[in-house]
């Protein structure tokens, strides 16, 4: 037995701040001090709070470590692991406070979050199938096999109001059941890992974590629609959740979980892995599919739907990972236990990963209905530097801006798509004052562009026309006639696209126009990006009040734009500026400004 257990984040978060040092230092100073047989070392997914790794939790005490560095390892051995001692200043700072040391559940990040998808994340080693099954891992798949039908299933996935959690938010038991009913001699299970949104790492994170619960649930998938073989399409961009799926699929073909006559009940399934090689339009379920059956990631015609006729012609079903990861509890909790959470059209919760202009950058859980400023201010801790919330982008290029007049909206499928936004996979990415939100939605334009597969003229063609009139509009070059047309362009867009890609490219462009049309106009009529982000329409000014003459920004400007003698003020030649804001940086007396 052990006294002490430390946990160590090995998600890609983590292992990118450099926590495979901190395992390994941690593992030769425990060697040192002849703890190895006192204290268990264990690597697990991801905690949430990513902009603080690299994270390690020590327990029985679940003391918090954040931002630990390898130089910080030998005296939380020493004084923690050794003496009982905590390090309080490497402590995550909320939970230091003046009574003590507080539950990690009871700070601001966690305390409003409720975790299911995520409920095994940072708490068992993803790589050791016996801690899945520690904590119910596989009873579910027990239970479906031995005392349920396939039709009980599917009509408890129907009675909870699962919906997919892909971004279509498609009811997953109706999904299921229209599958069941086509007769087939073969059917597949497909899991969508091909998780592509700037800013979107949901699916990575669970698969980094607990990819058993995927394996489980596309197992029972299985069994309620009558297939025998599943495939997980994962990016091959994603080596550490590619790596553990891989050892996950094993464990379980080993104790028998996978393959042949599983629990002794005459029900055979497997799992295959298929890597994407990136490609944004293979997140579409027919293109997916397409790809792979081996062939170029484009989509086909619905219908027929893929429940009719799917992958290799047969009927298949298609869900994300975070819809996955959530059945395994509602089998065994029931029904009623999902539905109980989340609004009347949206049950459950939602995994959502914050980024962008925000303090805890990381990935939450929280029940749907849970207000966006619930989600910023309180769960991602606000702000930074002082700056004011202006708008939050969800759905990815799908998606689209929710505006400061809607920070009280309540988040779940429908009450994004009536205002203008979609909930997509669950990027959720925070904008300030300080973004343009012109350059925003030209910004994903230009990925949708980059990743049209091509196939259809609305979206080949219609993109790339609706970019360039958004660089006309950046670079102070566009007419109000130019807005209209981008506008029209929206609409045909969306209306005649082939696939879900094109369908949504122009959601940025519109909910932009819709909500922030003021800064369109600046840019075209006022040649002047309110926001001071686009180059073309900045110029940059020096005060000659505050300049001190002192030449730092003269000696750093890369093109000798700026001129003038020493304790003098100095002037910017128009003309010569290449707008690089390199001489704002190097002022030290705020004489520089832009405008």
């Amino acid at each position: 037995m052990y006294r002490s257990h430390v946990l160590v984040c090995g998600g890609t978060g983590c292992t990118s701040s450099g926590s495979q040092k901190i395992l390994e230092a941690l593992k030769e100073e425990l060697a040192k001090n002849g703890l190895t047989d006192e204290v268990a070392v264990v690597q697990t997914g991801c905690h949430g709070l990513c902009a603080l790794g690299p994270i390690m939790i020590v327990y029985p005490d679940a003391s918090f470590y954040s931002m630990v560095k390898v130089e910080d390892i030998p005296e939380i051995v020493s004084e923690h692991l050794l003496k009982g001692r905590v390090v309080t200043r490497l402590l995550y700072k909320e939970t230091v406070t003046p009574a003590g040391v507080k539950a990690l559940i009871d700070t601001d990040f966690y305390k409003k979050q409720h975790r299911i998808a995520l409920r095994n994340c940072g708490i068992i080693n993803p790589e050791n199938i016996e801690e899945y099954i520690g904590t119910g891992g596989y009873q579910a798949l027990g239970k479906v096999l031995t005392e349920m039908t396939p039709d009980d299933v599917i009509q408890v996935l129907l009675d909870s109001g699962l919906r997919g959690r892909g971004g279509g938010g498609f009811p997953t038991g109706l999904k299921w059941k229209l599958a069941k009913q086509n007769d087939a001699d073969q059917k597949y299970v497909c899991c969508n890992a091909d998780e592509g949104d700037p800013g979107a790492f949901m699916d990575r994170s669970i698969l980094e974590g607990d990819p058993h619960a995927v394996l489980e649930a596309m197992a029972i998938a299985g069994y309620a629609i009558g297939a025998s073989q599943g495939y997980i399409y994962v990016r091959a961009e994603y080596p550490i959740a590619v790596e553990r799926l891989k050892i996950a699929i094993n464990q379980a073909r080993e104790m028998e979980l996978l393959g042949d006559d599983i629990f002794g009940t005459g029900f055979h399934f497997d799992i295959d892995l298929r890597l994407g090689a990136g490609a944004f339009v293979c997140g579409e379920e027919t293109a997916l599919m397409t790809s792979i059956e081996g062939n170029r990631g484009e989509p086909r015609p619905r219908p027929p739907f893929p429940a009719q006729k799917g992958l290799f012609g047969k009927p298949t079903i298609l869900n994300n990972v975070e819809t996955y990861a959530n059945i395994p509890q509602i089998i065994l909790n029931g029904p009623e236990w999902f539905a109980s959470m989340g609004t009347e059209k949206s049950k459950g919760t939602k995994v959502f990963a914050l980024g962008g202009k925000i303090h805890n950058t990381g990935l939450v859980e929280i029940p749907m209905g849970t207000t966006l400023r619930e989600v910023i201010e309180e769960i991602g801790g606000g702000i930074p530097n002082g700056k004011k919330f202006k708008a939050a982008q969800t759905g990815g290029p799908s998606g689209g801006c929710i505006p400061a007049e809607h920070f009280d909206i309540p988040i779940d499928y429908d009450n994004l798509i009536s205002i203008g936004s979609m909930m997509g996979s669950g990027g959720l990415i925070v904008m300030d004052e300080t973004d343009c939100m012109v350059d925003i939605a030209k910004f994903f334009l230009e990925f949708t562009v980059e990743e049209s597969c091509g196939k259809c003229t609305p979206c080949r063609v219609g993109t790339k026309r609706m970019l360039e009139i958004l660089t006309k509009i950046t670079k102070g070059q566009a007419t109000m006639e130019d807005l209209d047309r981008l506008e029209e362009l929206c609409y045909y867009i969306k209306e005649n696209s082939a696939c879900g890609l094109g369908q949504t490219a122009p959601n940025p462009v519109l909910s932009t126009l819709r909500y922030f049309r003021d800064e369109y106009e600046a840019h075209i009529k006022e040649k002047r990006c309110p926001a001071g982000v686009c180059k073309a329409l900045l110029s940059y000014h020096i005060d000659p009040d505050k300049c001190k003459g002192c030449t730092l920004c003269a000696r750093n400007c890369p093109n000798n734009a700026i001129s003038g003698t020493v304790r003098n003020p100095h002037v910017i030649d128009q003309d010569k500026c290449i707008k690089c804001g390199a001489c704002i940086e190097k002022c030290k007396f705020g004489a520089i400004y832009k405008q």
